[in-house]
């Protein structure tokens, strides 16, 4: 080791802050340092972790690096970061389905309605708050405002989630997330009868620079995002159709097909409400403005979810039943359209 390694492993063993450790796991592919942390450090900048590999209080197996250095598995990193301050986060006695659980990880049924995590204007009751509450031990990768959170699913949108215990089972859950080797199944009602009746559709996508609330196809790079879809059933004026996600982009679902002209059913941002009915006969119209009255969400639903156990090697495979609404929503839809052949 070179003095000016022992000097950098001498400042992080004499840092009074805490003291983070991560284990790269086998299946990560090679990649800079300081842009594999920004997934674990979502509080920090890249241009901080920068500054914090360079100051020598982010090590590699025991040795200070520069920023670029590549990552390889089994690696040990080692950082020193300042104490985070007390967590706002509040345990809340929320109900959870959890429909898998052991040491390292839990896989949760997310109603529609709830919030994963705190955000503007959803300071409580949220998943996060709820996990605080249930769970004693949970990972701090995602930070202080986001216990055990690996990935996330919209408000409104409801289905399967996986959460980690701790930072070695949320880092290699990371991976695989990362590297698309999980499965995701959705099912949607979506307006209309895409065609072909099964198709990949793929594009950059990026926020909409006039409503910050939505997420828009992007002509010119932003984050590329790859949905398959089949159509699994035709009714009046909708279709039931199936759906894999190779990538988890936000709202990638909903602005997928919304680009393709048909929106998820009731979705009030991305056109799937009232706008659908112009052109309905009156019986029609009447039905489907009853439909969105009473189905205030957007129909989709995160109904199966695989992965591989970081620990065990196990291949985990989950179904969630479809909600009740959705399954409302379809008997209705399925039974109306039987009356019109």
């Amino acid at each position: 080791m070179s003095a000016g390694d022992r000097s950098a492993v001498s400042h992080l063993e004499n840092s009074p802050a805490p003291l983070r450790v991560l284990r790269v796991p086998a299946q990560q592919q090679r990649d800079r340092l300081d842009k594999y942390l920004t997934q674990f450090l979502p509080d920090l900048t890249r241009t901080r972790i920068q500054q914090l590999i360079t100051d020598g209080l982010i090590t590699v197996n025991g040795k200070a690096v520069k920023p670029s250095h590549p990552i390889s598995a089994g690696a040990l990193i080692e950082a020193r970061l300042a104490a985070p301050p007390p967590s706002e986060l509040i345990p809340e006695a929320i109900p959870l389905r959890v429909v898998y659980e052991d040491r390292y990880l839990l896989v949760v049924d997310k109603p529609a309605g709830m919030v994963v995590h705190p955000a503007c204007g959803h300071p409580t009751g949220t998943l996060a708050n709820a996990l605080l509450y249930h769970y004693e031990t949970l990972s701090q990768m995602s930070g202080q405002g986001r216990p055990g959170i690996v990935h996330r699913l919209d408000k409104d949108t409801s289905g399967l989630l996986v959460a980690a215990r701790d930072d070695q089972t949320h880092a290699a859950l990371s991976a695989q997330f990362k590297e698309k080797s999980t499965v995701r199944e959705y099912i949607a009602v979506v307006w209309g009868h895409p065609l072909p009746g099964r198709d990949t559709i793929s594009s950059f996508l990026t926020r909409s620079s006039s409503d910050r609330r939505k997420i828009v196809v992007a002509t010119t790079p932003g984050k590329w995002a790859v949905t398959h879809y089949e159509v699994t059933e035709k009714f009046r004026h909708l279709s039931l159709v199936r759906l894999h996600l190779e990538t988890g982009r936000t709202h990638q679902i909903r602005v997928h097909l919304s680009h393709r002209g048909h929106p998820v059913f009731g979705d009030p941002v991305y056109a799937g409400r009232k706008s659908q009915l112009v052109g309905m006969n009156v019986a029609d119209t009447r039905l489907f403005a009853a439909l969105l009255e009473n189905f205030k969400r957007q129909a989709l639903h995160a109904r199966v979810l695989g992965f591989v156990h970081p620990v065990t090697k196990q291949a985990l495979h989950f179904e969630s039943e479809i909600p009740p609404d959705m399954n409302h929503l379809i008997s209705t839809v399925r039974h109306h359209s039987m009356r019109q052949i």
